[in-house]
């Protein structure tokens, strides 16, 4: 059978990194092939290739066995192949039809593409309406419009890009049934993620990088998470170890947090109540947009709140600013890296000076130690394994999941008294995946207390003493999460965290 797709000897350089050497593959009709590599091992490259985002160097592409040579995304579109990516691209204050006809070369009238949007949606069980808000889905619904909205285009090729990363358990059975029709309809499906398990339970076939070049094949079903693990990173992998548990002594104290969000299509934080205690790790679940932001925003002094409802080491905080926390112990990493966490087109050395000046002594006399600065990036660098080629770089020029290791580092580094991380492994391959949690475990150890906000179930009940569901801005009174199972949680973040654990 002649595939779908080929790709034969690709190649492509940046200064000073091979992003794809002589890179190989080919997908079939119908096959849902997955993509596997660690962080900066050439996936976005290859897929961006694909997609008409960038031009190799050397080597071809077919598709059909003829010339496949797009020079846009457009290009790619007419050619069959439709890519959802992993932020989505969305207009809040627009209706999902609007949002649609936006991504579209020659939308029809709003009227007509709505029901052909209700079409596809009963049709692949992708439950939406055309006339909501996008500012007012949940993720799994934005995902959902991405999809309709490739699928519009009646696809040959869907590449899909961490399609899960903030998805419950029952949204991702609903994803895969519907991959899994279409693969069914000989639509192929180009799959990258770092959940093993899901490449086992959907993925026909797969091909794995590392460091630019293809390493190995594979058929999932047939190999085991750990073995795809190891070949992606070329070595054997750790299980995260904890070596001691929560304190007495209380450092974080939430009494009651209740504050409006500062975005129209934010989640206000509803009557908040949790103590936390040093050598704790607490998970939070929830599917996104339900108050994770906020929270977070709350924790790091972004957003205020009056006194009385926030207290760190015995002191009320709630109207201090972030420095002023930072300074005392109390740091955050949120879940948006560029933008939020790091400052795109500055240097690692400046965002390591933004949050680090105070604690890491990076400031004298009002004046900026630039060589501590760069001594204190490198660190980050080479104690998180931080694929860059030195602090120079600018944050944007960093693969997601370098970046995700940046910013993680940079905070646990700092040593502080209370770390709340939002998202701390999305995107991230296993090996650093294990890497950030084994950092977060050790920083517990140490005496630090833990918040980790996660939508990654397993990871929640992997490293967390205690779980807690947040929904609609609602907190959920903290459990052990020994005795309680991943569908358990998935069931609490989907709102149902006022049963008792016995009747989930």
């Amino acid at each position: 059978m002649t595939p779908l797709l080929s790709l034969t000897g690709l190649t492509k350089a940046y200064p000073g990194v091979v992003a794809n050497d002589d890179v190989s593959l080919h997908i079939q009709p119908g096959e849902v092939h997955a993509l596997l590599g660690e962080n900066g091992a050439g996936k976005s490259t290859l897929v961006k290739m694909i997609y008409g985002l960038v031009k190799p160097d050397q080597g071809d592409m077919q598709m059909h066995g003829r010339p496949f040579t797009p020079s846009e995304p457009r290009a790619a579109r007419a050619a069959g192949v439709g890519m959802v990516f992993q932020h989505f691209s969305l207009f809040d204050a627009l209706t999902v039809a609007e949002n649609i006809a936006l991504g579209m070369e020659t939308a029809p009238r709003l009227r007509d593409l709505a029901q052909r949007i209700r079409e596809v949606s009963d049709t692949y069980g992708l439950p939406l309406s055309p006339d909501r808000v996008v500012g007012d889905l949940s993720a799994g619904e934005r995902q959902r419009v991405e999809i309709i909205r490739c699928l519009l285009q009646e696809p040959k090729l869907l590449i899909m890009d961490e399609p899960t990363s903030v998805l419950t358990p029952q949204e991702v059975d609903i994803l895969f049934e519907t991959l899994r029709k279409l693969s069914a309809e000989g639509t192929a499906i180009l799959y990258i993620s770092h959940k093993l398990e899901e490449i086992r339970s959907l993925c026909d076939a797969a091909t794995i990088l590392r460091l630019g070049k293809v390493v190995g094949e594979c058929i999932p079903r047939e190999t085991t998470a750990r073995d795809m693990a190891e070949m992606m990173v070329g070595k054997v992998l750790g299980t995260p170890t904890r070596t001691a548990s929560a304190q007495d002594e209380v450092v974080l104290t939430l009494n009651g947090l209740s504050r409006p969000s500062p975005s129209a299509f934010g989640m206000p934080l509803r009557d908040v109540s949790v103590t936390l205690r040093k050598g704790e790790v607490l998970g939070i679940g929830g599917v996104a947009g339900n108050g994770q932001d906020e929270l977070l925003a709350a924790l790091s002094g972004e957003m205020r709140a009056p006194a009385g409802m926030i207290s760190f080491k015995g002191e009320d905080i709630g109207t201090l600013g972030p420095n002023d926390r930072r300074t005392r112990g109390l740091l955050t990493a949120p879940e948006e890296r560029l933008g939020h966490a790091a400052a795109p087109d500055m240097s690692l050395t400046e965002n390591a000076m933004l949050t680090g000046a105070a604690r890491e002594g990076l400031e004298k006399h009002g004046f900026l130690d630039w060589s501590a600065a760069r001594g204190f990036a490198e660190r980050i660098i080479e104690a998180f394994d931080v694929r860059t080629p030195g602090p120079g770089n600018a944050a944007r020029s960093l693969s997601g999941g370098n970046l995700q290791k940046f910013v993680i580092g940079r905070e646990v580094l700092q040593r502080p008294d209370v770390l709340v991380v939002n998202q701390p492994t999305w995107g991230v391959d296993a090996s650093a995946a294990a890497s950030i949690r084994q950092a977060l475990l050790d920083l517990a150890t140490e005496g630090a207390a833990v918040i980790v906000i996660s939508q990654d179930l397993d990871e929640l009940m992997e490293i967390a003493d205690r779980f807690a569901a947040l929904n609609e801005g609602r907190l959920s009174a903290p459990q052990p999460t020994s005795g309680l199972s991943v569908e358990q949680i998935g069931l609490m973040m989907g709102g149902a965290h006022g049963m008792e654990v016995a009747d989930v």
